[in-house]
C-alpha cells in the first residue's frame, strides 16, 4: 500500500480510536477508563505515549535487523503483568518520557535517516492513538519504512482488524495455550481465545513473511517464548499454528528465558529451561513441518546483551 494511501486509512480510523480513549478499549482489558482526561487504567497510560528508548536494534530476527538494525522504539508501561518481564524496568515500572504526536514521529524520521530497515514499535498497543498520529506526521514528512508491530499478542482484535494497509509486519507473542496460566502469570484473562484470534487475523491481512535481499518487507512471523516445565503449552501453540495459520508461518522460538522480575519468588518461574523442553519444541516443530523461521540454540551462544533489562533510555 502506497504512503498517501495508508494516510487515508489512518485518517478514516483516528476518530473511532480517539473515542475509544475516551473509554479505554483499546485491548481485551476494557477498563473504561477516560485516557483523554487522565484517568488511568491496568496499563498506567494517559493520552500520550511514553518513550524508554529507540536505537537502531540488531539483536531482533535476522531479516528484521538486517544489515543496519530494526529501528526499535521502546515503549514503556504494558497491557500485561508477565511475572517474568525481562523489560520490567520499563514495561512494568513505566520508566520512560512522555512525548508528543510531533516528537515521536521526529523519532521514525531519524531512525530512518541513521539508515535502519523498518520501524519497530515494541508493546504498542495501549498507545496505538498517539503512534497513528506519530505515523500520519511522519509519512507526511517522508517516512518510508515498513512498519512492525511487535506485541505481547494481547490486543483488541477491533483494533488488529483496523490496521489493516497500515502495519507491514507482525510480531507478535504466543505465550500460552492455556487461559489459566496466562492468567496465573501473565495477569492476562482471555488471552488464549483472543490471541489466536489476532494471529489468525494478523495472516489475513499480511500473510507469509516476505524478505527481499535478505530484509524483511511485509508478513507474519510468530514468536515463541519457551517457558520451564511446559508452562507455556507450546507443544499445542504449534498445532494451532500448523492447522490454522499453514506449516509456511515464519517462527522465532526463544531459549533465552532467564527469571527476571518477580520470577524468583515462583517456584515453576525460577529457572531457566531444561533440554526436555527444548527438545519437546523442536520435535514438534520437525514432526509438523514447521521449517521457517529461527530458533536460538538451548544454551550459550545467542547474544544475552540484547534482554530487554540491558537497555537504557536515551530520551
Amino acid at each position: 500500500m502506497d504512503i498517501n494511501t495508508k494516510i487515508r486509512v489512518i485518517d478514516a480510523i483516528l476518530p473511532a480510536l480517539k473515542e475509544s480513549m475516551a473509554s479505554c478499549d483499546l485491548c481485551p482489558r476494557n477498563c473504561g477508563v477516560n485516557r483523554l482526561k487522565g484517568e488511568k487504567g491496568f496499563c498506567r497510560s494517559g493520552q500520550n505515549a511514553i518513550v524508554h528508548s529507540y536505537a537502531p536494534h540488531h539483536g531482533e530476527e535476522p531479516p528484521l535487523s538486517g544489515y543496519t538494525g530494526s529501528g526499535t522504539i521502546f515503549f514503556a508501561n504494558c497491557n500485561m503483568g508477565c511475572l517474568y518481564c525481562q523489560n520490567y524496568q520499563f514495561s512494568q515500572s513505566g520508566l520512560g518520557k512522555e512525548i508528543s504526536a510531533e516528537e515521536l514521529a521526529a523519532i521514525m524520521l531519524e531512525l530512518q535517516d541513521i539508515g535502519c530497515h523498518n520501524i519497530n514499535l515494541v508493546t504498542p498497543t495501549h498507545f496505538i492513538y498517539p503512534i497513528l498520529e506519530a505515523l500520519k506526521r511522519a509519512y507526511s514528512d517522508g517516512l518510508s519504512l515498513p512498519v512492525v508491530y511487535n506485541t505481547g499478542g494481547y490486543d483488541s482484535l477491533q483494533v488488529i482488524k483496523s490496521l489493516n494497509g497500515i502495519v507491514d509486519i507482525y510480531l507478535p507473542d504466543m505465550r500460552y495455550a492455556s487461559e489459566e496460566m496466562a492468567e496465573e502469570y501473565s495477569c492476562a484473562p482471555g488471552y488464549v481465545a483472543n490471541n489466536r484470534a489476532l494471529i489468525k487475523e494478523m495472516n489475513r491481512q499480511v500473510g507469509v513473511l516476505e524478505i527481499k535481499d535478505d530484509v524483511a518487507l511485509r508478513g507474519l512471523i510468530i514468536r515463541l517464548l519457551i517457558l520451564p516445565g511446559g508452562i507455556s503449552g507450546p507443544l499445542d501453540t504449534l498445532e494451532f499454528i500448523a492447522k490454522r495459520v499453514g506449516t509456511g508461518t515464519y517462527l522465532s522460538v526463544m531459549s533465552q528465558y532467564y527469571p527476571a522480575y518477580k520470577a524468583l519468588s515462583y517456584k515453576k518461574l525460577g529457572k531457566r529451561i531444561s533440554q526436555e523442553d527444548y527438545s519437546e519444541v523442536t520435535g514438534k516443530m520437525q514432526q509438523l513441518g514447521l521449517d521457517n523461521g529461527w530458533l536460538q540454540p538451548f544454551q550459550g551462544d545467542f547474544d544475552e546483551r540484547f534482554a530487554g533489562e540491558n537497555f537504557t533510555p536515551n530520551l
